[in-house]
Parts: C-alpha cells; structure tokens; sequence
C-alpha cells in the first residue's frame, strides 16, 4: 500500500519494507543487487536505510500485475 502522507525525508529500514512491500529480505537484497531496487543510504556502520519517496517512487512505476 502506497503512503500518501509520509513524513519529509523518512527513513525506511529493511523490516519496514518487508511489511509494507510484502517481499522478504533475501527478495530486497536480490532485486537490489540487480538493480532492479533502489539502492540503500548507509546510516552507520551496521546500518542502512531508505528514503521513503525513492521507495514510493518506485512503486509508482512498477507494472501493475
């Protein structure tokens, strides 16, 4: 489901993706090293995160099924 009333600059974390995308984190990781997903920010050492309008945007322009 698409967020219309996001936060400005909203992190998303791998386990907010898993449930708001439905995908598991091998998926994520798999998509993302084929670049066929957006690509991570890192947010420290052992983290990273995405900005949640890159994720948006690419929900938008995904084919509908």
């Amino acid at each position: 489901m698409l967020a219309t009333s996001r936060p400005e600059r909203q992190i998303l974390r791998v386990a907010d993706l898993q449930a708001q995308l439905g995908l598991s984190r091998t998926t994520i990781w798999r998509l993302r090293r084929a670049g066929e997903f957006p690509q991570p920010i890192r947010l420290s050492a052992n983290a990273v995160g995405w900005p949640a309008h890159l994720i948006d945007e690419w929900l938008t322009a995904r084919p509908e099924a």
